[in-house]
């Protein structure tokens, strides 16, 4: 015990202070490339660490006079100013080959919806006026009309996410007097992405959950026998991110819907993920196995569908409702709407995504073109990827037969045939390399796979490929 108390008698004299480091010339030109004040945190937390190094006994008064007099306290600095720099919402080159990667931004956007966003982010834009009566009018009138276009359905509405969504139509039934129970199937009450749970936000929203069936069979006989005075909505929900095989059995969309106007009840479908179909935008359901259509769930007769605009649909982030013209009203009517509902930057970029679709260019969302695409079609990326990194010394790369997955909870399931580049490195840990073009410029992700970086083609957008190889060499260089 002396003797550590002794080291740090030593050491802690030895520390600078902040106008030490302040004036100290090695720091100076570093100091000066970010706010004062950012600056000044930083000092503050390196000579904080250092502090409690001594306090453990780690540090003594030797190996402190080294990193002062050596090139540590300019390399810890330097570590932190650019982390400082590297931190934020940066593009990067998704070469995970996970099209719908919740971590990298989900789905891209299709380059016309991103300018629509970009003009009127800087501007001032038609948002709650009518252009032609100078009067005032709803935002979301426009995208309305577009999804009822889209899906068929009566009316439509929109909030910021899919979450919000079901929250709003949680919400919004539980104001039907004493009504406030919502009967949902017990092998639907799923947890996705982030700890998201279906229970809890029923629980958030107000209402009361009473849970049907088992988890592997639930018949529309166990919704009757459920229904009671204070029943205020039968639901279903598409379990995304999870199957159960075997004996199983659910009640159709169709059969809740019929149940629901027999009794007299309103009925809902949370899809989830959202996949548009049509005659047009056909290539998509072709591969993604028995994900649910927008379409159909519409067509089944429940009162309201709810999906995200920024998973399959492929636009920004937002959770839309679809569904019967009073249903969707009520929503509109709950004054919780107006906490949820979108800015004009995320309602031009899903107008523009919707008029996509229905001008028949639905096959150039990025994420559909990205998860439509076939592995014969991948490969010559992947072998140009290939050859351009093969010239790097103490480098092992082949190009290899591999999986897809679409991401974010969609169809878990359905994998999907592609060629990947990989890429080992005689002298580094994977591990390393893929953490080094985290860091680099521009930033690339890729897949760690028995020790070695799978570089998949099927996310890269026009471009990455070019920048994949940059960043490769120049980590290498």
């Amino acid at each position: 015990m002396s003797s550590r108390a002794d080291t740090s008698k030593e050491a802690f004299p030895l520390l600078p202070s902040i106008e030490e480091l302040l004036h100290d010339p090695r720091l100076e030109e570093l100091g000066a490339s970010v706010p004062r004040e950012v600056w000044l945190a930083f000092l503050r937390a390196l000579l904080e660490r250092w502090r409690g190094e001594i306090k453990a006994g780690k540090l003594d008064a030797t190996a402190l006079s080294a990193r002062l007099a050596g090139s540590a306290l300019v390399d810890e600095l330097t570590a932190a100013v650019g982390r400082e720099r590297r931190a934020g919402i940066v593009r990067v080159v998704n070469a995970t080959g996970v099209v719908l990667h919740t971590g990298l931004g989900r789905a891209p956007l299709h380059p016309e919806a991103a300018a629509a966003m970009g003009t009127v982010a800087g501007s001032y834009c038609v948002l709650e006026v009518d252009r032609e009566s100078g009067e005032r009018n709803q935002r979301d009138d426009r995208l309305s009309l577009l999804l009822q276009r889209m899906t068929g359905a009566e009316a439509g509405i929109v909030v910021n996410n899919c979450a919000a969504a079901v929250y709003l139509l949680l919400n919004t039934y539980l104001a039907r007097g004493k009504r406030d129970e919502v009967i949902v199937s017990r092998g639907e009450l799923v947890e996705i992405g982030g700890s998201f749970r279906v229970p809890d936000v029923m629980e958030r929203a107000g209402v009361v959950l009473r849970e049907v069936g088992t988890t592997n069979r639930t018949r529309s006989a166990d919704y009757r026998a459920a229904v009671g005075e204070r029943t205020s909505l039968l639901m279903k929900v598409h379990t995304s991110n999870f199957r159960v095989e075997g004996f199983t059995e659910e009640v159709t969309p169709r059969e809740l819907a019929e149940l629901g106007g027999e009794l007299g009840l309103p009925t809902a479908f949370d899809l989830g993920s959202g996949l548009i179909e049509g005659d047009d935008v056909e290539a998509l359901p072709d591969v993604m196995g028995d994900e649910p259509r927008v379409r159909d769930a519409v067509a089944s007769g429940v009162d309201i569908v709810c999906f995200s605009g920024d998973k399959l649909f492929g636009g920004p982030q937002s959770g839309m409702l679809v569904g019967k013209r009073a249903a969707i009203a009520a929503l509109r009517k709950n004054p919780v709407y107006r906490a949820l509902r979108l800015d004009k930057v995320t309602i031009a970029g899903l107008e523009r995504t919707l008029e996509l679709y229905l001008a028949g260019r639905g096959d150039e969302i990025p994420s559909r073109a990205l998860l439509s695409a076939s592995a014969d079609e991948l490969r010559p990326c992947a072998e140009r990827i290939a050859a351009a990194l093969s010239s790097f010394p103490d480098c092992s790369v082949s190009v290899v037969a591999e999986r897809s997955q679409p991401g974010s909870g969609a169809a878990p399931g359905v994998f999907l045939p592609t060629w990947a580049v990989r890429f080992a490195h005689a002298r580094r840990k994977a591990a390393a390399l893929a953490a080094d073009l985290r860091r680099a410029e521009p930033a690339v992700f890729a897949r760690v796979q028995d020790d070695a970086l799978l570089f998949d083609p099927r996310s890269l957008l026009p471009g990455d490929e070019e920048r994949l190889v940059s960043a490769v060499r120049s980590l290498l260089a």
